[in-house]
């Protein structure tokens, strides 16, 4: 996979202000940053972003992807 189709899978499956994807072809770290984590505990974050690539890790075309959340009023 590549940046682009991460960054693309997120956006279409979460309501952000921000995605910023950086990775190596095999290991990728997604910065994501949306209203609709206000108020969530950071697993319940992590959750929401790997439902959005669930299928893709599913079928082994991802394979490792760390994820840091925050809100756009944590994001300033």
């Amino acid at each position: 996979m590549t940046e682009l189709e991460i960054k693309n899978l997120i956006e279409a499956g979460l309501n952000t202000q921000s995605v910023e994807v950086r990775g190596d072809g095999h290991h990728f770290e997604a910065i994501v940053i949306s209203e609709e984590f206000a108020g969530k505990r950071p697993v319940a974050r992590q959750q929401m972003v790997y439902a959005t690539v669930q299928p893709e890790i599913a079928s082994g075309n991802l394979h490792a992807l760390s994820i840091k959340t925050l809100t756009p009023a944590e994001a300033n």
